[in-house]
């Protein structure tokens, strides 16, 4: 089986044309690492490849939920699991692209979820009500108060009554994982024009045909470009304030993309050359092949 080639970084970066690239010079699939782009309808804010980068190289776990519907890390781990074996049963190469670290790390290591696991930012609660949660279930657990990223994930575990294998970081594949970043400064003008033209694209009428779907979809409501236009539909926000928080919001998510990429997984960083992208692809051509 030939190494599974996994392309990470933050939003905004340059993720899907690099894995479209190289599935074009290395006769591979891509399957999305995307949590949003599971979901049909959700387009625009996701930025999900376009129909157009879609038509050129088979991609999968794309537009396979309702926004209704629920989906779990548990069911992605599954999925994509099942869809390494269809792939590489054609002798084709697997390609996983996408910012969303748990989903990517799920199908990739030695992690054992009960049925059903989701996992919660849990961004509504202070650490204090996350202490007090935890507490609640387990009163014997030493935790401390101002370590939210510890509350987060402990609170996880036992909402989930998950069983998560102390070989946690024991990758179950051959894989080579490339990540694509560039200075702050650039990556954030990036993140803010990409907002933009999300708006210029048409974001506005995507988000007004899910108006009634907000009100029971769980991604709408968390996920950034469309949990912000929540209270634009239903609480007369001004547009530029709910463009100004997407903006704040996809910066901060990428600063938590880069900590855990580099915290969990073992990532060589290429540095991305907008100006000319084809000598990325080389770079990153010349490492796959080494």
């Amino acid at each position: 089986m030939k190494d599974i080639i996994v392309i990470v970084g933050p939003t905004g970066v340059g993720k899907t044309k690099l894995s479209i690239e190289l599935a074009k010079k290395l006769d591979g699939e891509i399957i999305n690492g995307d949590s949003v782009s599971i979901y049909k309808n959700l387009d625009i804010g996701s930025a999900k490849p376009t129909k157009k980068e879609q038509s050129e190289i088979p991609h999968h776990l794309i537009d396979i939920r309702n926004v209704d519907e629920e989906y779990s890390v548990y069911d992605y781990q599954k999925d994509a699991r099942r869809k390494i074996d269809e792939i590489t049963s054609r002798n084709k190469r697997v390609i996983i692209v996408g910012g969303t670290g748990l989903y990517i790390k799920a199908a990739l290591y030695n992690y054992e979820f009960s049925e059903g696991t989701t996992y919660n930012q849990y961004n509504k609660l202070s650490n204090e009500e996350l202490y007090k949660r935890i507490k609640k279930i387990n009163n014997n657990i030493d935790i401390h108060i101002n370590n939210r990223k510890r509350l987060v994930r402990v609170l996880n575990k036992l909402e989930n009554n998950e069983k998560i294998t102390n070989h946690k970081d024991e990758l179950l594949y051959n894989v080579k994982i490339i990540g694509l970043t560039t200075p702050r400064d650039i990556l954030y003008k990036r993140i803010n024009n990409r907002v933009d033209l999300m708006i210029k694209n048409n974001l506005l009428i995507e988000i007004q045909s899910l108006k009634d779907k907000y009100k029971n979809s769980k991604v709408l409501n968390s996920a950034i470009g469309y949990k912000e236009f929540y209270d634009y539909l239903f609480n007369d926000k001004k547009l530029d304030d709910v463009i100004d928080e997407i903006k704040k919001n996809s910066r901060h998510y990428a600063k938590r993309q880069y900590t855990f990429f580099n915290n969990q997984m073992n990532v060589v960083w290429f540095d991305t050359d907008f100006n000319n992208f084809n000598n990325t692809i080389d770079l990153v051509i010349d490492y796959i092949n080494n």
